[in-house]
């Protein structure tokens, strides 16, 4: 059975690609639930026309997405936070506090779209990663000091 996605799906595919599943998988799960629907003529042509009309505003999304990026460019973003005697972090520095000394910087990025590879709960630097679009993904630099 081949369904068109309404929605991106984790392992599967993303919004408007047209996959094929099994039937138990499609009728019981994936369409019931919104995330897709089938594949008809008519509704390849309905996902073609909205492509077509949105693959200029996808466009400047990625082109935006690619100028924060390098206005961001080698930016090393210094936290301060209570830090103990043996220089572990009281807590764990996390995205939000991230996105706010990068909003302090004139970048808004959402919170969520900021990650780590390891957990920040000690003083020195780190880098986190900024998923800013589907295809542009950047890193900053991380200071984290005590006060």
């Amino acid at each position: 059975m081949e369904v068109i996605l309404k929605e991106d799906v984790k392992g599967l595919g993303y919004k408007n690609d047209v996959v094929k599943v099994r039937n138990g998988y499609g009728r019981n799960f994936l369409i019931p639930n919104k995330f897709a629907v089938l594949a008809t003529d008519s509704a390849r042509k309905v996902v073609a026309e909205n492509l077509k009309q949105a693959a200029h505003k996808a466009e400047k999304i990625k082109t935006e997405a690619e100028n924060i990026a390098a206005k961001i460019g080698d930016l090393v973003l210094e936290i301060t936070t209570k830090v103990g005697e043996t220089g572990r972090i009281f807590g764990a520095i996390t995205s939000l506090q991230v996105s706010d000394a990068l909003k302090a910087k004139g970048f808004i990025i959402d919170r969520k779209k900021i990650t780590f590879k390891e957990d920040i709960k000690e003083v020195g630097e780190y880098t986190a990663y900024l998923d800013l679009h589907k295809e542009v993904k950047h890193t900053v630099k991380i200071k984290v000091v005590g006060e």
